[in-house]
């Protein structure tokens, strides 16, 4: 957690050092059969459909590396013949993340909300290299005080704030979560109407 006094004009300080390597991540699909006639091998459907992933070389050495499950079972044979419905999961291993800050300032709280003020250099949401290290993820990490079921319907409490709209990872500045669901509905809704007034100004 954030130590020693806040920033002036922020509240308090949080945030998690990140890990060295993330937790890695799972792709699933679920093989479909065109043609009954045409058997299709598990190297043939990972080199034709995810090709921009790795070239064929790469996804042999997945295969034989065992980060494909077919129906829960490894396969480590990427001449398997798949079956119309099985379902595939690729294993992708955790690695280090790019650096990114991690101590978030808060500038205001309470029952409905609470606004960030977001480093350069730190994304919001998950999104290519960066799965771990994300504004999300320090959210989740964190024992929120979140708002009593007692005011709100239960299925409107939220475990942890999300954030309501985006700043790209190199920008800094304020970045508002919602920490209920009505809250983050409606915040979203403002968001929307001031670029729908800011779009009519450019035209007018």
């Amino acid at each position: 957690m954030g130590d020693g006094a806040p920033p002036p004009g922020a509240l308090y300080s949080f945030g998690t050092p990140w890990p060295e390597l993330n937790q890695g991540l799972t792709y699933t699909d679920t093989f479909r059969c065109a043609d009954a006639d045409a058997a299709t091998t598990l190297i043939e459907f990972y080199s034709t459909n995810h090709k921009s992933s790795a070239p064929l070389p790469g996804w042999i050495k997945r295969i034989r590396n065992g980060q494909i499950t077919v129906d829960g079972e490894v396969v480590t044979d990427p001449d398997m013949t798949l079956v119309d419905g099985s379902k595939l999961v690729y294993h992708r291993f955790p690695w280090q993340e790019p650096f990114a800050p991690y101590l978030l300032e808060v500038l205001y709280e309470d029952d409905d909300m609470v606004a960030l003020n977001k480093p350069s250099g730190l994304q919001v949401l998950p999104k290519g290299l960066f799965q771990q290290r994300t504004v999300l993820a320090q959210l989740q990490l964190k024992d929120w005080k979140m708002a009593s079921s007692c005011r709100f319907k239960r299925k409107d409490v939220q475990s942890h704030p999300v954030p309501v709209h985006r700043l790209g990872r190199g920008t800094s500045g304020l970045l508002l979560c919602a920490k209920t669901k009505v809250a983050k509905v409606r915040l979203a809704s403002y968001f929307a109407e001031g670029a729908i007034n800011a779009a009519k100004k450019r035209v007018q």
